[in-house]
């Protein structure tokens, strides 16, 4: 099954055998080892740079010097894909890879949505992780063989009810609503939510009635409850 996304330019390094230099965030330092004995084990990858969360992941991109960002989906302050869709806004040459326990249809949609090339199980990390690699930084998608199947599946229901068959399901929230939900469950206030995301913490305050309203629930710890099951922090 073919599949194609919009062409990127790729990142220019500074020669053309240059190994692929790669950024690597993930907030579990054992995964980080072993993900990155993978990649340094390929004359053609080197890992360059590690951060535990997503918005480290975002400055570090920035510092420049990095041809691939390969992202966990639940980290603190910002998830991976939180953390993809700014990179996609900042640096959209950079190719990105989700890497995740997820095997998890939204998830997946999801990562395509914020601007990933490609999106690799843990589990099977050792056989899919280098091959995924090479592949988003050659600017073909890296799809794992389950999701080829959701892929399909969620066509043929959209197509069934008549809905738009071009585009990914429906986010129940905002890309900012989310971000203040991750925060909130993370035990943040909202004047320091505020500080982190350049806000006041009155705008805080509303966003997080909005959501309150949105989904149907009555405090923080339901919105807590909901961000674990949404994969937006850890349980």
């Amino acid at each position: 099954m073919t599949h194609s996304t919009p062409s990127r330019a790729s990142v220019p390094r500074t020669e053309p055998s240059a190994p692929i230099r790669v950024l690597l965030a993930d907030d579990h330092t054992l995964v980080r080892r072993g993900v990155r004995l993978i990649l340094d084990g390929e004359p053609d990858l080197t890992v360059v740079a590690e951060t535990g969360d997503g918005a480290e992941a975002v400055e570090r991109a920035r510092e420049g010097d990095v041809d691939l960002a390969v992202l966990d989906v639940a980290m603190p302050r910002m998830t991976g894909l939180q953390a993809a869709r700014e990179l996609s806004r900042r640096l959209p040459a950079l190719p990105i890879l989700i890497l995740t326990m997820y095997d998890n249809e939204q998830y997946f949609f999801e990562a395509l949505k914020a601007g990933a090339g490609g999106y690799v199980l843990k589990s099977v990390a050792d056989r899919d992780l280098v091959e995924a690699c090479r592949a988003v930084v050659r600017d073909e998608p890296f799809i794992y063989p389950g999701a080829e199947r959701a892929l399909v599946r969620s066509y043929l229901e959209r197509l069934h009810r008549g809905g738009d068959v071009d585009g990914l399901p429906e986010r129940p929230i905002t890309e900012r609503e989310e971000e203040i939900l991750k925060l909130v469950a993370e035990g943040h206030t909202s004047k320091e939510i505020g500080a982190l995301l350049f806000i006041s913490a009155k705008t805080v305050e509303r966003h997080r009635a909005n959501l309150l309203h949105k989904l149907g629930m009555r405090d923080r710890l339901e919105l807590t409850r909901y961000a674990i099951r949404a994969g937006l922090i850890d349980p």
